[in-house]
């Protein structure tokens, strides 16, 4: 089952999720001659990347579409050397100092760099909740108002009484 861009299997009750490349859209990203500001190619290589883990349930299939990614970045003009500098960035958190290879090694290590990854909420995310929290905060202030509000009418009540 296919949504949005998350792919969705069940062999034998196991589920499993990746990301689901739609053939309309796929493999075409900005091309590297083009004349966009330079962040924009990193920004690319760095969402399909960071798509990949989020999606990516074990490691077998986040190394599929981490392969994937790289093909298409040189299907639409990368240089290899350019990708590569941005899988060493991007894995840099989860490789050790000496490695030269630009991918995580096994499930262990796919696993760490997934923890230290996702936790990060993105900018939207993090307006989101601190709009939430306001919410709340407004919510409880008015709901501690309005108990006041009562407390003093009632002992206000209670002294009028004869």
């Amino acid at each position: 089952v296919s949504f949005l861009d998350l792919l969705i299997n069940n062999k034998n009750g196991i589920l499993s999720t990746s990301v689901h490349h739609k053939p309309a859209a796929e493999p075409c990203v900005v091309p590297f001659i083009s004349d966009h500001p330079r962040h924009v190619f990193s920004n690319i290589i760095q969402a399909a990347l960071l798509r990949a883990v989020r999606y990516s349930s074990t490691f077998d299939i986040f190394e599929k579409e981490r392969r994937a990614i790289r093909l298409m970045l040189l299907y639409n003009g990368y240089p290899s050397r350019y990708i590569d500098t941005h899988l060493r960035q991007f894995f840099g958190r989860s490789l050790s100092k000496s490695s030269m290879l630009p991918f995580i090694a096994n499930e262990n290590q796919f696993l760490v760099m997934k923890s230290r990854l996702l936790p990060q909420l993105s900018v939207k995310e993090r307006e989101t909740q601190h709009r939430i929290a306001a919410a709340r905060l407004s919510k409880e202030t008015k709901d501690t108002n309005d108990k006041e509000k009562m407390t003093t009418i009632t002992t206000i009540s209670r002294q009028n009484k004869p």
